[in-house]
């Protein structure tokens, strides 16, 4: 069995879960009009829904049973939001996003950024839903105050000038392309997503608080794996493309291997702390290593 069809057969039950979600999503959306439908087409326009799936599984592993499908439509909502932005001419000027036109070339560039603004915004309220869902159930951390604060104190840390947002600017205007440069990059575009979807899963899966740090911390290193694998396979298309933030190119293809490593050992190292109920999050690295090595 490939390693694709394995991480497809992972996400599967998942990304029915969270399409599932985003359907009913799109209902409240309102009339018809482009806005509108440049949030839907984004929405739909396919991907593995990696981020609201660790959600999933991050709540899976506390065992609680708990629901956390409102938090995972959040983190998509907020991925979908940032895939966006980033295809804008004025961004990475990407024409196309997953083999289809990019939401900016079918309904122009100020539809589409007001399309990023409202997926934004409505991923906020799609965290508040989920707090509530939790307050008002019979789970044993239900009545715990501070848990919605929590992870919203978060979430505005990882859209904001210290995650995504910023992290973009970096990735255009690098000051210079160290390896700290580089990283930082990585850390606030891709692993702080992953920070907070690790930690929403976490948060509303009924993980105690005091721990929330070594599930960020875990999910640090698995954002850094992530982005590594990916730097290793995209060395030559990133060179074509002109795309300098690279650190497989910048720090070289056998240093970037070690680093990859390491990330992946002190990932697993988090999750035993973690004491996961499920061997889902240990498999993803398993498959990052795959790919690393491929």
């Amino acid at each position: 069995m490939s390693m694709q069809t394995v991480l497809q057969e992972i996400l599967s039950p998942y990304k029915k879960k969270i399409d599932v979600k985003i359907n009913g999503a799109i209902q409240q959306f309102g009339q018809k009009t482009p806005l509108r439908d440049a949030c839907e087409y984004a929405l739909k326009m396919g991907g593995k829904r990696y981020r609201p799936a660790l959600v999933f599984m991050v709540a899976k592993g506390v065992g609680f049973d708990s629901d956390v499908s409102s938090a995972a439509l959040g983190i998509e909502f907020f991925h979908t939001a940032s895939l966006i932005a980033d295809d804008l001419p004025c961004m990475d000027n990407d024409d196309e996003r997953r083999d289809m036109p990019a939401v900016h070339k079918v309904y122009g560039e100020s539809v589409a950024l007001l399309a990023s603004y409202a997926l934004i915004s409505s991923g906020y309220g799609y965290l508040v839903d989920n707090g509530e869902v939790i307050k008002n159930s019979r789970l044993p951390f239900a009545a715990e105050p501070d848990r919605l604060s929590t992870v919203l104190d978060f979430a505005t840390q990882v859209t904001g000038i210290h995650g995504a947002s910023g992290g973009q600017f970096l990735d255009l205007y690098p000051p210079n392309l160290s390896l700290e440069t580089v990283r930082e990059v990585i850390f606030k575009k891709t692993v702080s997503l992953f920070e907070l979807s690790f930690a929403l899963g976490w948060v509303f899966g009924g993980g105690t608080i005091n721990k929330l740090g070594l599930a960020k911390k875990a999910a640090s290193h698995f954002g850094y794996a992530f982005q590594i694998a990916d730097d290793l396979g995209d060395v030559e298309q990133d060179a074509a493309n002109k795309r300098s933030v690279n650190l497989a190119a910048i720090c070289g293809l056998e240093k970037a291997k070690k680093m990859f490593s390491e990330e992946i050992r002190l990932y697993r190292q988090s999750l035993k702390e973690l004491a996961f109920q499920t061997d889902e999050l240990n498999i993803l690295a398993d498959l990052l290593v795959a790919k690393a090595n491929s």
